[in-house]
Parts: structure tokens; C-alpha cells; sequence
């Protein structure tokens, strides 16, 4: 048996609405937004008195989807460092397709953005950067250039 598709990615933040604002400006559609306190919650991740509000982010083509999570309790841990670099180990970005790499980056600085490093071609085949946005979420873009 294999699996069927890779369902979500799960990202804990502290500032929902401009992580929303976010993953919206670059092109996602938000779902749902709500409270979440149920204890087949809690037994799933191992917590115990578990109060928080989620959302959930689809890609526009449907398949793809992000769910944002802020715990009112437990309150949740900061990883150290703040804006840990590419080769820290576990979960560094997601990486997403775009039409205009441009255009998506110069959005998506209204929302505090940064390049991590810079826009770089690789061969004649991609354009291709990170940007790190609100609570240090990395962020890759990908724009497949013509002809390729």
C-alpha cells in the first residue's frame, strides 16, 4: 500500500490573521478559520488542555494546503534560534510554483517579506528564490521559465 497524496503542512504561529495575509496575498484560498478544543484533538497531538483557533489554506488548483494553528494553551515554544538558517535541521520551507517570481515577491514585502538570500536562475529552467514572511515562515518560489 502506498500513500494517496500528501493531505497538508502544519504551521504554528502567534499571529494568525497575518499569516493569513500572507499565504492569501501569494495566491491561497482560505478554507475555514475557527476554535478547535476537542479531546480527540488533544489524544491525536499529545497535548492535554488544548485551546486553539485553526485555518485552513488551499492552493488554487485545489490539491495543495497549508493549516495554520495558534495555541492559546499550552502557549507554544519558540525554536532558537528566532530566524533559524537553511541548514537548520527539521521543516525549513515550502516551496511553491508561480507564474511571475517578480510580482509575488514585490506582493508579498507588503507583508513584511524578505529574500533570504536572492532571486538565482538555475540553468535555463527555473527562476528561484526564498522569502522569509510574518514569524520567520520560509517560503521557496519557483517560476518555470519558457521554453522548459
Amino acid at each position: 500500500m502506498t500513500i494517496q497524496r500528501m493531505d497538508n503542512v502544519l504551521i504554528v504561529v502567534d499571529d494568525l490573521d497575518a499569516v493569513i495575509a500572507f499565504f492569501v496575498e501569494l495566491g491561497m484560498e482560505l478554507e475555514g478559520r475557527g476554535p478547535l478544543e476537542a479531546r480527540w484533538a488533544e489524544r491525536v497531538i499529545g497535548l492535554d488542555d488544548v485551546r486553539q483557533e485553526v485555518a485552513m489554506l488551499r492552493t488554487p488548483d485545489g490539491h495543495g494546503r497549508v493549516e495554520l494553528a495558534m495555541f492559546h494553551t499550552p502557549k507554544a515554544i519558540s525554536p532558537e534560534p528566532k530566524d533559524a538558517p537553511a541548514n537548520t535541521l527539521g521543516i525549513r520551507r515550502i516551496m511553491f510554483a508561480v507564474d511571475d517570481i517578480e510580482d509575488v515577491v514585490a506582493r508579498l514585502r507588503s507583508h513584511g517579506a524578505e529574500l533570504v538570500g536572492e532571486l538565482a536562475q538555475f540553468e535555463e529552467s527555473y527562476r528561484l528564490c526564498y522569502v522569509r514572511g510574518p514569524e520567520g515562515i520560509i517560503v521557496g518560489l519557483a517560476e518555470q521559465l519558457s521554453g522548459s
